[in-house]
């Protein structure tokens, strides 16, 4: 155990009472020359949060201390809450508490008023461990004698004060970035300068340009990671043709999306002679390139992972390695990593092998094409691919093998349909319609988690330290609420003490077709937690699967990269218990920093969706949709279309009566005449305004007498079966991330 874990530990013992550096010391046998570096222990402990120091230097953990260490989440309105990781509630700050925090600080906060009446516990933060934010993007404005910037993220309360000498001549009204200087005191604005002009709202690519500043997303690469990568030669080595497997005379593809330009994984497939499968995943070889400690390595982890906006992307490794010499081009050699598998008839992987190859595509194909063979039987492409057409063929009976094997043990399918945002040449959306998921789609889906999980399980009897991705049991409190809904409308679930997941999919197929169907799929989202890296194997409560990882993609996600490395080692020369004890510390935070910074490039990616539906349905005030109840809270619902655009019908502009929102239930009910609005319902509705500031898209309800009137609904704005309806509009986007499993 490292010093901190043993300070920690020695500090969590009921016999423990809060000591100095000198007492501690002691206690520790700490020699003179010892002492500044134990000091400077003890102050790192305490910036991480895992101790305190009180008014009079003395340390102990936070909880004996009667203290919490949390994130705080800052409101437009000046109050918060600190998330912690060990209370299922978040603890209220109010305005008077929040003493200087920004949105995102890491805090310690005590606890002022204890929860009454279903109220959450309200807290005062005592101490900012950790600043998150170091430069803010908004709106500048000017005055005489300073300036002051208008952070575009509303939870930032405060507007950061720029001094006339450090605004870089910005004009007012244009959207800069703001780095800070001085953060904020009680009752006194943060201070910063200016480090960049961006220009005007409403000028081409500033709205994305905005929300990629917001997130710090590092668009270019440094001159010296653009160096190192331009020096990688484009061929392969001699010696390596020597030693690892040659299989570039196996047939075997690429099935992507037409525009992917990352390809990293590659199938093949054969039928063995005793009626099995061999399934061959064979991913780029990254790791041969992107060596431990490198500078391409050095950036990797730093971004964590590729992030897919709307009409750009920004990898994760530079162009040379992600579209180049790391992609697996059709009819080029290229270095892999192969997990060939062969899999009997009822889905079980019954032998495996890891190793290195050298391998050459036949083809590019796309998700389209494949589906057109397979389900449309299209003549002309499988006269085209006459060569591939068996091989397709197999692959559709190993899919439907495979997904019947998880699905049996009770792996949850939330089959959500996502939207595709279609933009002109000058940025605007022209047209945003439903991402079909189609054969091909899920053939490779099930190809790369029956991989991924052969993958962690290989590794998990290897006793190393490994990344692996984990999801676990749904949260208690959650929990409760949903099995008591689901007995309120009669679904009957056995009071055990621990749920598997084949409950959810048996309650999931008990009211499929039903019009419980989307309440249900709506509650029992809620419940799930989100899905993160871990250097602990503690299984994927969503998949069902006891061993699972992320090893497919490497070119985009660094704990692909990362264990890709681990495994060479492993198979290349072993790992010694020195080096196991150097991956410990370099897994723990290639874990941590992946799951961070996946978090982050989710809500940039989910910011500019919000940004470019808001801004095609500004084009379409007035139109008259079908949608349906994603979510009711206390000050209106939530209405999603069929293209998953989702719009508020405010409480207030329910104008026929005076609606109560029923929590347990999940509705509105007038008090007078007793209407009831549930999520999942039907309803139609009329585009009533859209604020561009915050992407808000408001909607009204058509009365009655509306409804019977010949009104011409939108084409394509079918209702939709699974939502995922949350209580608020933040809080929604947060548990959607609980089930949304990247794996391809």
């Amino acid at each position: 155990m490292s010093i901190k874990g043993v300070l920690v530990s020695f500090m969590k013992e009921n016999a423990y009472k809060p000591m100095n550096a000198k007492e501690l010391a002691k206690i520790f046998a700490i020699r003179r020359h010892e002492l500044k570096d134990f000091q400077k222990t003890l102050d790192v402990m305490e910036k991480e949060g895992l101790i305190v120091k009180n008014r009079t230097s003395h340390y102990g953990v936070p909880e004996k201390m009667g203290l919490i260490v949390g994130i705080f989440d800052g409101k437009p309105k000046g109050f918060g809450f600190v998330i912690s990781e060990d209370r299922e509630r978040d603890i209220f700050i109010p305005i008077s508490g929040v003493n200087g925090a920004m949105h995102g600080d890491k805090v310690i906060v005590k606890i002022t008023k204890t929860p009454i009446e279903g109220k959450r516990e309200e807290g005062e933060i005592e101490k900012i461990v950790e600043r998150k934010i170091t430069s803010v993007i908004g709106i500048y404005e000017d005055s005489k004698n300073f300036g002051f910037v208008v952070p575009e993220d509303k939870k930032l309360q405060m507007d950061i004060f720029i001094p006339k000498s450090q605004n870089m001549n910005a004009k007012q009204g244009q959207v800069v970035v703001a780095k800070i200087t001085q953060y904020p005191k009680k009752g006194r604005n943060p201070e910063g300068k200016i480090t960049e002009v961006l220009g005007y709202k409403g000028e081409k690519g500033i709205d994305i340009l905005t929300i990629i500043r917001k997130f710090n997303l590092p668009e270019e690469f440094t001159e010296k990671v653009e160096s190192y990568a331009e020096g990688i030669e484009d061929k392969i080595p001699e010696e390596e043709f020597g030693r690892r497997i040659d299989l570039r005379e196996k047939k075997m593809v690429t099935i992507d999306g037409a525009d992917a330009k990352d390809l990293d994984d590659a199938v093949s497939i054969e039928k063995m002679d005793n009626g099995n499968y061999k399934l061959g995943v064979h991913i780029a070889d990254v790791a041969h390139y992107v060596k431990e400690r490198n500078p391409l390595d050095k950036e990797a982890l730093k971004r964590g992972t590729s992030v897919y906006l709307v009409d750009r992307v920004i990898p994760m490794l530079p162009k040379k390695l992600s579209n180049g010499v790391c992609s697996l081009n059709p009819k080029v050699d290229r270095l892999a990593l192969t997990c060939m598998m062969e899999i009997d008839n009822t889905g079980k992987v019954v032998s495996n092998e890891v190793f290195e190859s050298i391998i050459k595509t036949n083809e590019r194909m796309t998700y389209s094409d494949v589906t057109k063979i397979l389900k449309y039987g299209d003549t002309q492409l499988i006269e085209r691919y006459d060569y591939l057409y068996e091989d397709f063929k197999s692959m559709e009976e190993l899919f439907n093998i495979l997904n019947k094997k998880r699905m049996s043990r009770g792996a949850i399918d939330f089959d959500f349909e996502e939207s595709k945002i279609i933009l002109d040449k000058l940025g605007k959306p022209i047209d945003i319609k439903p991402y079909e998921r189609e054969v091909s789609n899920r053939i490779i889906e099930e190809f790369m988690l029956v991989c991924n999980e052969t993958v962690a399980e290989y590794m998990f009897w290897t006793n190393l330290p490994f990344v692996y991705r984990i999801h676990e049991e749904p949260n208690s409190e959650k929990l409760g609420r949903f099995k008591e809904f689901a007995h309120n409308i009669g679904l009957f679930i056995k009071p055990t003490q621990s749920l598997h997941p084949r409950v959810f999919q048996e309650i999931l197929e008990e009211v499929k077709g039903k019009k419980e169907e989307t309440v249900i799929s709506t509650l029992m989202l809620r419940t799930m937690m989100k899905a993160r890296y871990a250097p602990e194997c503690s299984g994927h409560f969503g998949l069902a699967a006891r061993y699972y990882c992320h090893f497919t993609s490497p070119i985009r996600r660094y704990p692909d990269l990362m264990i890709h490395r681990i495994i060479k080692e492993f198979i290349n020369t072993g790992i010694n218990d020195k080096r196991v004890n150097k991956l410990k510390n370099i897994v723990g935070e290639a874990a941590l920093r992946s799951s961070e910074r996946e978090k982050v490039a989710m809500e940039a990616e989910r910011e500019v969706d919000d940004l470019k539906k808001a801004e095609y349905m500004k084009e379409r005030i007035g139109e008259v949709y079908e949608g349906i109840i994603s979510s009711v809270t206390n000050f209106g619902m939530f209405i999603e279309l069929s293209n998953s655009i989702e719009g508020l019908v405010h409480i207030s502009a329910l104008e026929d009566d005076y609606y109560i929102f029923d929590e347990r239930h999940f509705c509105l009910i007038g008090e007078h005449t007793k209407n009831v609005y549930r999520l999942g319902d039907a309803v139609k509705i009329r585009v009533s305004s859209v604020e561009m500031d915050n992407y808000d898209i408001y909607f009204e309800l058509l009365s009655d007498e509306e409804d019977n009137e010949e009104i011409e609904v939108v084409d394509g704005m079918e209702d939709r079966g699974i939502l995922e309806g949350i209580d608020e509009r933040e809080t929604k986007e947060e548990e959607k991330e609980a089930i949304e499993e990247p794996i391809h």
